[in-house]
């Protein structure tokens, strides 16, 4: 039986290893699935593989800096109780400074990296901490980002790692970018400036606006000139620049980073879970379902 992408991923959707270990066992098995998880139980991935279905919504987020580079990283568990343990927290930095130095294009490229001397892959290490854990741990997502020797890096994390933010400035100090990016983290920002929000969503705010129950029975003038009122504060609610720095609400950040000789370039924030549909357990049904009835 051909080894095809679909079934690839059906494996990688049943077991949560990397692509190619999928791959691998496929071509061994001939391309029956029940034997390319039982060639992967056998390699030691047997906890990972049964934990395939289920959701890892919790976990950390974190971020790091090595001279002009920078990443930010979301790690899932299924607990939040598995994410402040040890091994847990161990894995999220050597992920991060994995991805750091080598910079992988996407989730698949950095599953490959070596992370240590003895050839251990970033996958290989997730799927040990998964076994000590008892918990589906994936790498959801990570973020790359570099600067120029003369922009400045600002990094936070909130919360114990539950959001992190990487910001970048031109020019400024390392104090004004790390007290942007802790804004970025406790406000969530989308935009750094309202000429970067794309049409489609101004356009939508504008019908819902235009659509307001207030507005009924108004002049089409009136209702023109008060919606797009609504839009201006609108813009300055999602963009960065525009919003009322967290530490000095009398300033919004664009002022607060010009008064420190800087302008902002860009930033990233990782909120832990963004997104992932959760799944809800009824523990009566959990334990009905155990005992067989």
């Amino acid at each position: 039986m051909a080894v095809t992408a679909k079934l690839v991923k059906e494996l990688r959707d049943k077991t949560s290893v990397g692509m190619m270990d999928a791959k691998k066992a496929l071509v061994e098995a001939e391309g029956d699935i029940e034997k390319a998880i039982d060639l992967l139980r056998e390699k030691g991935m047997a906890k990972a593989a049964k934990k395939g279905d289920r959701v890892a919504a919790e976990g950390m987020t974190y971020v790091a800096t090595d001279g002009n580079k920078g990443a930010v990283i979301e790690l899932n568990s299924e607990t939040d109780f598995v994410a402040g343990n040890a091994e847990f927290n161990d894995l999220l930095l050597a992920v991060t400074n994995a991805i750091v130095t080598y910079e992988p294009k996407d989730v698949e490229e950095a599953l490959q990296l070596k992370i240590d001397e003895s050839g251990q892959t970033v996958n290989d290490k997730i799927i040990n901490v998964s076994q000590i854990t008892g918990e589906k741990i994936t790498l959801r997502r990570f973020a790359v980002v570099n600067k120029t020797d003369d922009q400045t890096f600002g990094a936070y994390s909130h919360m114990a790692g539950s959001i992190s933010a990487l910001v970048v400035l031109d020019g400024g100090n390392e104090q004004t970018a790390r007290d942007v990016a802790m804004h970025v983290a406790a406000i969530s920002p989308k935009y750094v400036s309202d000429d970067q929000v794309p049409a489609d969503v101004v356009a939508k705010e504008k019908e819902v606006q235009m659509a307001s129950e207030d507005l009924n029975g108004k002049p089409d003038n009136i209702k023109e000139k008060m919606v797009q009122g609504r839009i201006k504060k609108f813009l300055a609610d999602i963009t960065l620049l525009d919003q009322p720095f967290v530490k000095n609400g009398d300033q919004t950040v664009a002022e607060f980073v010009a008064a420190n000789n800087g302008k902002v370039v860009s930033f990233v924030r990782y909120q832990v879970g963004d997104g992932i549909e959760k799944q809800t357990t009824d523990l009566a049904e959990e334990v009905a379902k155990q005992l067989g009835k």
